[in-house]
């Protein structure tokens, strides 16, 4: 039944990553049909993130108390009652405030699946998770490219989507009783498994951080552990150029570029579509690999990808370059999410998956709009240099995470 019950989680993560990616694959032709200017994109990003945000801190409280069945299914019914109103929107104030639902939704169920699949499967279970989260953004911009192209609606782009969302909510509602049998099982095998095979699959991933026992309770301030910050700064700048190439791509490929905007779109989706097929391909390297390599990896690719924009090259290579920066996304998050318990104990993971979540949607939030800006006082052609020191910045945090973690287990 916990396997087979992974296809519910799944597919609530596919409803997470659709409505992620439409904004940005839309927004060419949403800004000059409302009347708005480029940067208002980036207004509307912020206020979906900032919902996030209230949502995540508080998801530590609403998990104990609601559960997180409870949760996913109601924050899915927000964000499809959300983007069925951006479909029939009149103007960007309209669009700015169906975006706050839209944000407390996705923060909520963002983070309650996290720490869920974070405690009771394994890291390539993590690695998918959010590959599905990759299949929905792949999905958004291919409908949304659809409509624009055959219909010349991106209303109807978000009319299918929302509906697509509400299905879900259907399925949610159907098995919400599973989530808690589901949680009580795995605990129960893993810590059969663990008790016949000290050294297994199932210890490691029930392990605590060197010198804490299982039982141990949460932190009083778990702020202070070593290495918490730093994880938080990877997370916030892992966000920030996630959602900034999905969010200006397309604006980037046709402001600079001279792409058309369904061309544009496709190409957008092909970037979610590299995170997607990175995911599902990690999912199964993490048998043999650690979570610390795969990340390190992913983060050179995305810099090499990035670099690929910057040359003056043909298009095509601009989107080998798209593509690049998605395969080397793929392991990062997923990677980073299901360290967490490992590194800074499972009594610290709800918590901390939170605030982690926060702080990424911190980096959701502002990251973007001040490209936006940027972009409206010095040009979209900025967009590759900006990706690249973005990544930069979030290699380096998350390289001083392990330096920190080491000193500490070495002190």
């Amino acid at each position: 039944m916990a396997t087979w019950f992974l296809i519910v989680i799944y597919l609530a993560f596919i409803s997470l990553g659709l409505p992620d990616s439409l904004l940005g694959s839309a927004w060419p032709v949403m800004r000059p049909d409302l009347g708005a200017p480029l940067e208002a994109a980036g207004m509307l990003a912020m206020i979906v993130a900032g919902g996030t945000i209230v949502s995540s801190l508080a998801s530590g409280r609403l998990i104990a108390k609601l559960g997180t069945g409870m949760i996913t299914m109601v924050s899915c019914l927000m964000t499809a009652a959300a983007l069925l109103g951006f479909s029939f929107a009149p103007s960007v104030l309209w669009l700015a405030l169906l975006a706050i639902p839209l944000g407390l939704g996705a923060g909520a169920v963002d983070a309650a699946l996290n720490h869920y699949v974070a405690t009771h499967y394994e890291a390539h279970h993590m690695s998918w998770l959010h590959c599905f989260w990759g299949v929905g953004a792949t999905g958004g911009p291919l409908l949304m490219s659809y409509f624009i192209k055959e219909h010349d609606s991106w209303r109807a782009g978000y009319t299918a989507v929302a509906v697509v969302q509400f299905s879900l909510v259907i399925i949610l509602l159907a098995t919400l009783p599973m989530w808690k049998k589901v949680a009580a099982l795995r605990t129960a095998s893993r810590s059969l498994q663990s008790a016949a095979d000290p050294a297994g699959p199932a210890a490691e991933t029930l392990a605590a951080p060197a010198g804490e026992s299982a039982e141990e309770k949460p932190a009083k301030q778990p702020l202070r552990i070593p290495g918490v910050k730093m994880s938080m700064l990877a997370f916030l700048f892992y966000c920030g150029v996630e959602t900034t190439v999905g969010l200006w791509g397309a604006s980037y490929l046709v402001g600079a570029r001279g792409v058309v905007a369904e061309t544009a779109a496709w190409w957008i989706s092909l970037y979610y579509g590299g995170i997607t097929i990175g995911r599902l391909i990690t999912g199964f390297i993490t048998l043999k690999v650690s979570n610390r390599v795969l990340i390190l990896a992913g983060q050179f690719i995305s810099a090499a990808g990035a670099l690929l924009l910057m040359l003056p090259l043909p298009d095509v290579t601009v989107l080998v370059g798209f593509v690049l920066i998605g395969l080397g996304f793929a392991p990062v998050y997923p990677g980073l999410i299901h360290e967490t318990p490992l590194r800074f104990g499972r009594a610290n993971s709800a918590k901390l998956i939170g605030y982690q979540m926060a702080v990424a949607y911190t980096g959701t939030t502002f990251l973007p709009p001040l490209f936006g800006v940027l972009a409206s006082w010095a040009g979209i052609g900025l967009f590759p240099i900006v990706t690249l020191l973005l990544v930069v910045f979030m290699l380096l945090s998350s390289e001083q995470v392990n330096r920190a973690l080491k000193r500490s287990r070495t002190a």
